[in-house]
């Protein structure tokens, strides 16, 4: 499986990638923002991606809303990193076919069993 973890703090990163490691055979592949995302799918085919929202260059909903004008991406499973702050409305959720939200701090059993749940072939 190739996750995708997108968020401009290094330390998110390198946590998430901790996290992930647990799942065998994970690949992850990362970037520090929005436009670097854009730059790597162009690249890689990941199964998931997880993405903060907050993020310089190109915030994180920017990001989602151009993945879903992609064929390629259009179906991605996204699963975004916020703050109950920044937690966008239900409406915008479901507008972006966001799959699932984790909210920080980032709790790594939590990542965990959310890529699981969506991403099924992983379970």
């Amino acid at each position: 499986m190739v996750v995708l973890v997108v968020d401009d703090s290094s330390t998110i990163r390198q946590l998430l990638q901790l996290a992930l490691a647990r799942i065998a055979g994970t690949v992850i592949v990362e970037a520090c923002d929005g436009l670097d995302a854009l730059a790597k799918l162009a690249e890689i085919a990941p199964d998931v991606m997880l993405t903060d929202l907050d993020m310089p260059n190109l915030d994180g909903l920017s990001l989602i809303r151009r993945l879903r004008e992609r064929p390629s991406s259009a179906h991605l499973p996204v699963v975004v990193l916020t703050t109950q702050r920044t937690m966008p409305p239900p409406e915008v959720l479901e507008a972006l076919s966001i799959t699932a939200c984790i909210v920080k701090p980032i709790r790594p059993d939590e990542v965990v069993e959310t890529v699981r749940a969506v991403v099924p072939s992983r379970r």
